[in-house]
């Protein structure tokens, strides 16, 4: 059986794209029991990139950990850790930033559009792709679950695990399962905290009508069939109901349909908004869990990391 592994930076409470896009998905593959283990890596040194989350970076792994656990995540079915408490994985960056060239990096797409968005751009950023292949190859899991944005990151991993397995086998050469569904943000573009565009679903009610209520649209009603297919609400919607089911609702103008929406999300997410309040306030359990998973990581891959050392004479 195959090793599964997928992660989510710690960048505070996870959004609506990530419970329907990432944490729902990957729970329902646990669940099926088809893995031998499962990894659900918690990148809280990912999001040293942006300035923004230094401080309140411990928080936020806390913060995601709960919304794993409010949506059903069964903590002793996997290996849930916190990036930073297994600093091999930072010691297989540098290994790896040895071996690959920097050219290649500077050609990453995540980092062009970074590039062309940025005036200040700092090292780590260039060198994320490099991290993320440690995080990967540092499991040994054969299935990553990643969206297609980070296929070409996927693929550096790939290149980087044959590259050293041409001295010594020691890495699994990861796939990729794409995660389907991409919720769009309110703005119609991808949902992410740095373009301020989420539906936070564990926020509070008003905070999350009020995002709603932004979701920009067509200027006509949503009966009108040419109208519907490239609407944002219309969309967003349709990753929870049939479209048949959605035009019976949101046929009677944008105004009602936001109500509609808002009260429909509220009420599939009770459950788990309740639950998220719970374990968000047992700071000790969360700790508990991670340093668990961190122990039973550092266990794991210490065979792998005495062979990469041999390998780069650092034994």
């Amino acid at each position: 059986m195959d090793n599964l592994l997928t992660g989510i930076k710690s960048t505070g409470r996870p959004h609506l794209g990530h419970v329907i896009g990432i944490i729902s998905p990957t729970i329902f593959l646990i669940n099926k029991e088809m893995f031998h283990k499962q990894f659900i890596l918690i990148a809280n040194l990912h999001t040293l990139t942006n300035y923004n989350f230094i401080k309140n970076n411990k928080t936020n792994s806390y913060k995601i950990l709960a919304a794993w656990l409010a949506c059903g995540l069964d903590y002793k079915k996997v290996i849930c850790y916190r990036q930073s408490d297994i600093p091999e994985i930072t010691e297989l960056l540098w290994f790896f930033s040895a071996i690959f060239p920097y050219n290649r990096l500077k050609l990453v797409h995540s980092f062009k559009e970074y590039k062309t968005n940025n005036k200040i751009i700092n090292t780590a950023t260039l060198t994320y792709p490099i991290l993320m292949a440690a995080d990967i190859l540092i499991s040994k899991a054969e299935i990553i679950l990643v969206g297609k944005d980070q296929l070409q990151h996927l693929e550096i991993a790939r290149k980087i695990a044959k590259k050293i397995n041409q001295i010594k086998r020691i890495f699994t050469i990861p796939k990729a399962k794409i995660f389907t569904k991409l919720i769009k943000g309110t703005d119609g573009k991808k949902m992410s905290k740095s373009k301020k565009n989420i539906i936070d679903i564990f926020s509070k009610k008003k905070q999350i009508k009020k995002q709603i209520f932004k979701i920009k649209t067509q200027n006509k009603f949503l009966n009108e069939e040419n109208k519907l297919l490239t609407d944002n609400l219309y969309n967003i919607y349709l990753n929870f109901a049939g479209s048949k089911k959605i035009k019976k609702k949101l046929n009677v103008g944008y105004q009602h349909a936001k109500e509609e929406f808002y009260s429909f999300l509220i009420s599939k997410f009770k459950k788990e908004r309740k639950l998220y309040k719970y374990y968000i306030n047992k700071k000790s359990k969360l700790e508990k869990i991670l340093k668990i998973g961190a122990t039973k990581m550092k266990e794991i891959i210490q065979p792998t990391m005495k062979q990469v050392r041999n390998v780069f004479d650092c034994s």
